[in-house]
C-alpha cells in the first residue's frame, strides 16, 4: 500500500495494522483498531447478525455515523487452507477486493462498497486481513430467491435480474472465478423488477470489456453452481430456466 492514493479513501496505520478506509468511516475504523481488530470488534457486538460463509461473517453498526457494514476475516479455501488458512503475502485479498470493487462500481456493476480494508502483521512477509463492506439490506441470495418463488412471473423476474448482472460483468470485462448462487444477492429494485449484486469479488479478474470469453466463463460457472444446488439441495431449477439464462445472456 506504500504510496497508494485513492480518492475519497484515507490510508493510515494503527499499531502494526495498515488501513485503507473511506473518508466518511476512517475515524470509526481508527477508534475500533485502537482497542482490537475489526473482526474481533464485529464478533462481540450485541447487534451483530451472523451470516453464512467460509467463516462467520458479521453485519454490525460501526461507531459514529458510519452505519451498517458486513465484516469478514479473509480465509483461504481449497487445499491452501490446510497450509495457511488466513495468512497471505502482500497484497492480501482485502486489497484486491477494494480495487475490484472500485473498478466494478465505476463500470456500472452493482457490488457492495468496500468501507475499510485492514491488514495485520504475522511476520515480515505474511499478514492477516479483515474487510468491511457496506451492508445491502433486505436481500436474499440466489439460492434462497429461487427456492422461494412459486410462480412463473416471479421466476422470470429473478432470472432477468441475473441476466442483467451477467451482462454488466461482461461489459466490464470482469471474470468472477467463483460465481455461485451464494455470491449473487437479490433485492427489490426501484421499479417493478429486482436488482442483482455480486459478492465475494476478491478473486475477480479483468479482461477486455465485452469479452465473449468472459461472458461464457461467468455463465458456465454460474450454471455449474445451479446444477449442483439442484442435485444436492433439490433446488427448483429446470432445463427451461437454464435455456432462458443462456438465450437472454447472449442477446
Amino acid at each position: 500500500m506504500i504510496g497508494l492514493r485513492i480518492p475519497s479513501y484515507e490510508r493510515f496505520e494503527v499499531g502494526g495494522a495498515r488501513v485503507i478506509a473511506s473518508a466518511a468511516c476512517s475515524a470509526s475504523v481508527r477508534g475500533v483498531l485502537e482497542h482490537e481488530g475489526l473482526y474481533e470488534f464485529a464478533a462481540r457486538q450485541p447487534d451483530a447478525v451472523a451470516l453464512v460463509g467460509r467463516a462467520p461473517v458479521f453485519a454490525v453498526t460501526l461507531p459514529g455515523d458510519c452505519g451498517r457494514v458486513v465484516v469478514r476475516h479473509n480465509m483461504r479455501g481449497g487445499w491452501m487452507a490446510k497450509i495457511s488458512k488466513d495468512l497471505f503475502i502482500l497484497p492480501t485479498r482485502g486489497f484486491h477486493e477494494l480495487i475490484a470493487s472500485l473498478r466494478l462500481r465505476a463500470n456500472g456493476v452493482s457490488t457492495p462498497e468496500v468501507v475499510a480494508y485492514v491488514s495485520y502483521p504475522k511476520n515480515l512477509i505474511l499478514r492477516r486481513s479483515d474487510v468491511a463492506t457496506r451492508e445491502i439490506a433486505n436481500g436474499h441470495d440466489l439460492s434462497v430467491a429461487l427456492a422461494k418463488v412459486t410462480d412463473h412471473q416471479h421466476r422470470v423476474m429473478v432470472l432477468d435480474a441475473v441476466v442483467k448482472l451477467l451482462k454488466a460483468l461482461t461489459h466490464a470485462g470482469a471474470h468472477h472465478q467463483d460465481l455461485n448462487l451464494k455470491n449473487i444477492l437479490l433485492t427489490a429494485g426501484e421499479g417493478p423488477g429486482l436488482d442483482a449484486h455480486v459478492l465475494d469479488i476478491d478473486r475477480m479478474g479483468f479482461s477486455s470489456p465485452g469479452s465473449p470469453l468472459v461472458a461464457k466463463a461467468n455463465l458456465d460457472r454460474l450454471i455449474r453452481s445451479l446444477r449442483k444446488w439442484r442435485d444436492l439441495h433439490e433446488l427448483p431449477y429446470s432445463a427451461e430456466d437454464e435455456e432462458y439464462l443462456r438465450l437472454r445472456s447472449a442477446e
